[in-house]
This record gives C-alpha cells, structure tokens and sequence, in this order.
C-alpha cells in the first residue's frame, strides 16, 4: 500500500469537527489529539453519553417507513422519555444482546476488556467499555448536541451548524477539517415489495425493522416471519423463536445452518396479500393471518447534514466519491470512520482514525485525485455499485487493517494503532466456529481456551 499512497498535498488544518462520539468518533479524536498538532477537536454526540450504537435506549414508540429505500430523509428527531433530563435517539441495541466478536478481536489497541467479562461481552460491558475509553476526551464532547448542516464555505473551510436538543439553541463554527462518524444504523433498509404499503396501511405496525425490535415478549403466541440471515436476523429470530408460534418463519436468500425445529426457513417474499393478511413467497407459497414481520434487512448509508454538499455523498448502499473508505476525494478535508461492514469495527476504526490524524496534521500525503478516483471505480468494479463496496469479510478486513497501519507507519507514530500478527489472525479465522461452541455450552465462557481453541505458534507457522 505505501508506495502507492505516496503524492503531494498539504492542508492547513487546524480546527477540527468530529460527528458521532461512538467507537469511531472516540478514536478519531485520541489519535488526533496524539499528534499535539491542532488547536480544536470538538465532538458533536446528538445523545446523552458516549457509545454510540452501543448506548442501549429504551422503545421510543418509533415507526419506521414502510418500505424505506431512500437516504435523503430529515435528521432524526429527537424522543423524550417521561421525566427524562435529556432527549434520546432510537438505536438498534436490543435488552439481550452479546457481541458476536471475541472480547480479544473486539478491543481497541490501548485498552484491553476486563478478564471477569464474558469472552463474548454483553451489551452492558461494551458500553461500560467505550465510557471508560472516553475519559480523556470527554472535555471535548458537546453532548445532547445535533449536528444540523455542513456546508462547504470554500475549500478546507466548513461551517458546521448545532442545535442543542435541550434547549434547541443553534450555533455555527468553522472548521477546516470535518470527521464524519455517525455511524450507519439510523436509516433502516427495508425493501419495496408488491403490495407491501397497502399492507402496511391496512395493517399499521405489523411489518416493523431490526431497529426497534428490543425484547421477543411482544410476539408471545404469534405467527411471525423474520426477513434476513445476517447476525441480528438469525439472533432476533431465535429469541422470537422461543415465545412465538413454531415454527418461526425465516424468510431468506441465503440458505442458514441446521434451523432446528422451532424454524423454518423460507424464500424471500414476493407479494403482500392484504385480505388474506399474508404473503406470498417467490416459490409461490402463501400465509396467511401473519402477526408480525420483522425486517433484519441493514442499513441505509445516510448523511442529512451533508445535504448542501454536491455531488451526492451516498447512494444509499454506499458513501460515494470515497479513497479507501474513508476520505472524500473531491473535499480530502472531510472523512469517513467506520463505514466497512463484516469487519472488526473497533480496530479498523482505529487504523481510519490514524491515517485520517496522521494525514491532516500534514504528516502523510495521499495520492493526486486522478489516482484516488481510479482505486474507487476499481473498488466499483470488483464489488458493484451495490451493497458489497464497504463489505468485507475475512481475510480482507485483516489486509485493510495491516496495511493502514504500515501506511501511517511510514510518517512515523506519535500513537500506535492495532496491528493483527498471528494470534490475532488465528482468532479472526475461527471465531465463528469459537461463538458457535460459545453458545452450545451455556455462553459462559470468559475465555477461548475454556472451550478448548489454543493459540499454536509451531502449527500456524506451518500453514
């Protein structure tokens, strides 16, 4: 990677806009700060407390569009909660939830989770993480602050409007630098399918979204379908499974692993039959009287305070005009953390923040435009214009880390970011396999070898 991202460029930045005090704004601003180069970092968190999507908050009673495909919606309102202080904002985090990623792959370089917490944390312990990882940018942190527009007065220069959320006061500030880290869980994906909104018109609240799904109590005795295999369908639909009338139906493109009986697996819909209160699916079958439908169907990539910006910044299904997932090839003085998915999202989130510190404290050089906008036709062209452009799966994740890392190697560090050696990529190879056993015993475990997985230098060596 590095002698391809050598070029000239220099940006006299100074002042500096983190969006989002989630994993990846937290790091955007360590590694800043480590570089003793700029004179303000001010971070914008639209909720009460750090973390992001790891912030549980409690059902707000949101309804989600039904379908909803398009990313140029409002900016998200803000919910208050009977004798609540501060506004909240709807996230997907759900009361019983655990990591699907090892505590050791899952952390950030510098600090480690504690060796009582379970080997795949509880949502509890990654927020009581990231709260802990916070204490020495919290002085920087505007909280209940909602960034409300970006625009691009000249080039490396952004007015950057707030609104508090309390009192609803509105300020502008400029920066030279804007760190875009909203994260993209707020826009949830759900497809348009024949008939699915005169459904959802005769039928308000029976198709819901992943996002605001928080307990299965709610589906107890109820005929339910639940779209999508990813992580959050196979995990929602087996806590539904147990309360709901079996079999679950799991409606999906990708065949699952053995279902058992309390699942069925099924093929995507095809059709909404409003007078049967029923679906067809594209094998032909029809069911009738559903309760309840559940989309674990993603995310849209959304940006509704880069309005202003032209051209468009995303797609929906990707954040268009990027280098490396992460600077704006036409604005470099504007960037992206955290947009990879199928990755470990805290360490990539690290190596981003370096590259982005080590780049606009004028330390490291990216390529001439010419050269970033052929790495992202050819990203295009590897992946399609779809979904897939920031997916990226094992053994790629590792590559990407590895090798941010040994660009921002080659400025010299003044912090270090993560870098996977032979453990580390062992435990990425096999934590499927390593979760799976996790839950077969009880999802006590507090470590791999509890389970029997052993790091063996000799036996990796000779792979």
């Amino acid at each position: 990677m590095g002698s391809v991202l050598r070029a000239t460029s220099s940006l006299p930045v100074k002042r500096i806009a983190i969006i989002g005090a989630g994993p990846s704004g937290l790091a955007a601003a360590k590694f800043l700060r480590a570089e003793e180069y700029f004179d303000t970092i001010d971070i914008f968190e639209q909720q009460s407390e750090v973390g992001g999507v790891w912030h549980y908050t409690p059902s707000s009673g949101e309804k989600v569009s039904i379908p909803s495909t398009n990313p140029n919606v409002p900016l998200e309102k803000p919910i208050w909660p009977d004798g609540s202080k501060a506004p909240i904002f709807s996230n997907p985090m759900y009361e019983h939830l655990n990591t699907n990623i090892p505590k050791q792959l899952m952390c950030f370089s510098d600090q480690a989770f504690p060796a009582e917490s379970l080997l795949f944390p509880a949502r509890q312990d990654v927020q009581e993480y990231l709260v802990k990882y916070s204490q020495d940018v919290r002085d920087i942190i505007s909280f209940s602050t909602q960034v409300d527009d970006v625009q691009l007065l000249k080039e490396g220069h952004w007015e950057v409007t707030t609104k508090s959320t309390i009192t609803g006061a509105s300020r502008k500030n400029e920066y030279d630098a804007v760190a875009v880290s909203n994260g993209h869980y707020s826009v949830p994906f759900i497809p348009s399918v024949t008939g699915i909104e005169a459904f959802d018109a005769a039928y308000p609240n029976l198709i819901t979204h992943s996002k605001i799904y928080r307990s299965p109590e709610k589906f107890t005795g109820k005929k339910v379908i639940v779209v999508g295999s990813g992580a959050s369908g196979l995990d929602i639909g087996t806590q539904i499974s147990l309360v709901s009338n079996n079999p679950l139906l799991c409606s999906v493109r990708t065949p699952l692993p053995q279902l058992g009986q309390e699942k069925e697996e099924v093929p995507p819909i095809a059709e909404y039959l409003v007078e049967e209160k029923g679906v067809r699916f594209e094998d032909g079958r029809v069911e009738k009287d559903i309760d309840a439908i559940v989309y674990c169907t993603g995310y849209i990539y959304s940006y509704p305070f880069l309005k202003a910006l032209d051209p468009a910044v995303t797609n929906g299904r990707r954040a268009v005009g990027l280098y490396e997932h992460i600077f704006n090839i036409a604005h470099p003085t504007l960037a992206f953390l955290g947009l990879p998915q199928k990755v470990i999202p805290f360490p990539v989130a690290e190596v981003q923040a370096a590259a982005v510190a080590k780049f606009w404290s004028d330390r490291l050089e990216l390529p001439t435009k010419e050269k970033m906008q052929i790495w992202e036709k050819k990203r295009v062209e590897d992946t399609g214009e779809g979904t897939n452009f920031h997916v990226f799966g094992y053994p790629q994740d590792a590559e990407y880390i590895n090798g941010l890392h040994d660009w921002v190697k080659l400025s010299g560090f003044k912090k270090v970011p993560v870098y996977w050696g032979p453990e580390q990529l062992w435990c990425r190879r096999l934590y499927a396999e390593v979760r799976e056993k996790w839950v077969e015993t009880g999802g006590i475990a507090r470590s791999m070898e509890e389970l029997g997985f052993k790091f063996d230098q000799d036996e990796w060596n000779r792979r």
